[in-house]
Parts: structure tokens; sequence; C-alpha cells
């Protein structure tokens, strides 16, 4: 069997969540790869909306493993709020959820260290969520980190060596008045810890490689987008981990020959969270629209999305890097009300146009657009491609030739019905 890779393709929030809800009757293994709690994945069937932070999307559908592989990092508090919230709907994953001995732990220092390095930055910070991913990927790099194996292995001797490296940065480095937030922070982080540690925290790449030769099917969930990753996407405004296909390897402990599909997902149009470069943004009432349409507004922290039209070139790209066998398009409803739709399909740079995602985004790339019709149809009551209009068939033909990858599920709201499978 092979484990099926299912990742964003733009700047994060693109609807995974919902797909991997939908796909994962299919599969018989869940997994996490990458990402922390920064990430909230959004679903929505029984006209009930269910945010998770760290635990796959696999959960709600009965009888399936779920794996938070070693490319996670997890915070404790975090952690418990989303088992309290599943408790409380009646939702008992304690036999189906493991979580890798490899995974690192958000310590309440490192959030403490994510606010004082913002603050130093000042007008240069990278528009951080806060929620302590960058330090604890840094110490993770730095060889410094602590695992959740670790709470099986001397951990209280562990976890103080840790906190009190990060006390002496923060005293001395960042000069930043720690106390108050770490006395704060630590009883909510010790209750989620023993929380953790009754759950199932095993070696999980053994685990999904014997699943895989015992003919198991694995789908694997990315977190964020491509264009967040640490090497690929738009530095310095990225994520601390490999959001691309890649990153699957490495985060769960399996070789790239067991890859088979991968699941590109993206918008209908762009969003985008916090800092950082965006060719295709609107700044006017087409983007207010847009926003409104969609209820742009982050499931994580609550901050408005920015929002733009379709980038076909960063589009391209992140179907190259990723190796895209199938796309999914996301939100098609909210462009029901445009007359018109453009599609950005390059960059102009210094006079010059270029379909090639560059090495820096900046002001001085501005997009190439092509015009669309629109469909101005309300599209969320529909329940088969037969019945699509016109001008939505041309504008999933136009992305299809342009990527050179089909485009195979197209949602048309925000339900879990509302989830069109195309026929190829």
């Amino acid at each position: 069997m092979k484990v099926d890779v299912l990742l964003g393709l733009q700047w994060g929030d693109e609807g995974k969540g919902k797909i991997v809800d939908v796909l994962t009757p299919k599969y018989d293994v869940i997994s996490r790869f990458q990402g922390g709690p920064n990430a909230g994945h959004t679903l929505e069937f029984n006209n009930i909306k269910h945010v998770l932070h760290t635990i796959p999307s696999g959960i709600f559908r009965e009888n399936k493993i779920n794996i938070i592989g070693n490319g996670v990092v997890i915070d404790p508090v975090v952690f418990k709020k989303e088992i309290e919230s599943l408790d409380k709907i009646g939702v008992d994953i304690s036999e189906n959820l493991y979580i890798s001995k490899k995974a690192h732990m958000i310590l309440p220092t490192h959030r403490i260290l994510d606010a004082a390095s913002e603050q130093q930055k000042g007008d240069t910070k990278i528009g951080s969520t806060l929620k302590g991913i960058g330090p604890t990927y840094k110490d993770k790099i730095g060889r410094d980190g602590l695992r959740v194996g670790d709470l099986l292995h001397n951990f209280d001797e562990k976890y103080t060596a840790r906190v009190d490296n990060h006390k002496v940065m923060l005293t001395e480095f960042f000069k930043f008045d720690y106390e108050q937030m770490l006395n704060d922070c630590e009883k909510d982080w010790f209750e989620g810890v023993e929380l953790l540690k009754s759950f199932h925290i095993v070696d999980t790449e053994h685990m999904i490689n014997d699943a895989l030769k015992a003919g198991k099917s694995v789908l694997a969930e990315g977190a964020q987008g491509t264009l967040l990753d640490i090497d690929f996407g738009s530095y310095p405004f990225v994520t601390s981990s490999n959001t691309i296909c890649a990153g699957a390897c490495t985060g769960l402990g399996i070789a790239p020959q067991t890859i088979g599909k991968v699941f590109g997902i993206f918008k209908a149009y762009c969003t985008r969270v916090g800092m950082g470069p965006f060719p295709t943004e609107l700044m006017d009432e087409t983007g207010d629209k847009m926003r409104n349409a969609g209820h742009e507004f982050g499931s994580t922290t609550g901050r408005p999305r920015r929002c733009g039209w379709l980038d076909l070139v960063a589009l391209k790209y992140s179907v190259m890097l990723n190796g895209v066998t199938e796309l999914i398009m996301m939100k098609a409803d909210v462009l029901d009300d445009f007359e018109t739709i453009k599609v950005c399909v390059g960059y102009e740079i210094d006079g010059e146009v270029v379909e090639q995602f560059p090495f820096e985004l900046n002001d001085t790339v501005k997009p190439v657009y092509v015009e669309l019709p629109g469909w101005q149809t309300d599209l969320t009551k529909i329940k088969d491609q037969n019945e699509f209009p016109e001008e939505l068939n041309n504008y999933i033909n136009f992305i299809e030739d342009e990527m050179g990858v089909p485009v195979t599920i197209t949602s048309v709201g925000p339900n879990r019905e509302q989830t069109i499978i195309m026929e190829q």
C-alpha cells in the first residue's frame, strides 16, 4: 500500500480539514505530519462547526486510527482543550489516537519567547500567531527540545533544565519580564501533560510502516500551506516546518517510494493571514466582499484574512514542488456574486513578465491578469457536477489546462455534503 498525502497549495486555510473528513472513509489510518496549534482545521457537518488544531481530522469517523506524527509540535494546553471539546459532543478518541514519542512539545516558555521575539522585532515582526511554534522548532533543530517520549524518562529533570535555559534568554537577551506569564501558564500546561500521558504514546514510524506492510491505507494530512514552507515559501514570512509533500516523509518516518496520490487543495481565490507578500491582494471593496462571503477569519486566531484573486503562478509552483496528482478546489461558492473573475497568470517584475515563482516576492511584483465571466449562480444548492453553470466549468477547465492536473473535487459550501466529486 501507499501513503496518500493531502496538503494546502496556498498560504494555508484552504479547507484541508473538511476534505480529510470527506476522504477518511477510504482510509484505515489518518496522520498529521507537521505543524502545531497555529493550524486550525475546520470541519462542518450536521450544521455544527468543529475546529481541530493538533488532532488529525479523521477523528469524527468511527474505527479509524489517528496518528500525530513526529513532525508535529504539541501544546498540552491546546491538546487538553481539544479533548474536552470533543468530550462535550460525545466523541471519545482515547482508543484510536496515537502520539509519536518523537513529537516535540511546546513549553510555556516557548510561548513567552515567541512574544518576546515579536516585541523586539517591532516593525519587522513576521506576524507570528504567538503559539510558541517557532521557538519550539528552533529548540528542535538546536537539539534542545523536549519530546513527548521524555514524559516517560526523567521528565522533571529535563523540563527544569530547558526552562532554566529559556529564563536566561528572556532575562539577558530579551530583557523580558516573564514571571507572571510563566506562573499563569504552567498550571494548565502540567494538567495538559497529565492528559497527554493517558493516550497511546508510541513509536509511530514503526506503526505506520507496519500498517503499510499489512495492506492498510494511510492518509497523511498536512497543516498550513506550501507557500508557508520554511524552504520554499515566501521567506521569512513562513512557518517553521516543511509543509510540502517531502515533509510527510520526515514528519512520519516513511520512505519517498511509499508516497501514492498527492491531493493538492486550493481555494477558488487566495487568502493570507498576517504579514508577508501577497501579489493578488485586494485592499478594496472587492477584497471586503470576498472576506465577508467566505467568512475569512482565522479559525485559530480570529484574525481577518487578506483576500485576493487566484494566483496561478504560485499555484503552478506548488503543484511542481509537491508532485500533485489531483487538485481539489474549495469555496467556489464564495465567488457566486462576481460578474467578472480575475486570474493571475504572470508577474510583471521590472518591466518583464515572468511565469515562474521568483526568489523573493516584494512590492515590485505586479500581477498580470486574465478575466473570465462569473457564474452568478447560487452553487450551495448544487448536488451534482452536471448542474454546474457553464462559466464555472470554464473556470475549472482553465485552471486544469494551466496546471496540467485534473480537478477531482469541487467544494460548494462548508458542509460535508456540499462536496462534488468530479467525473473524469
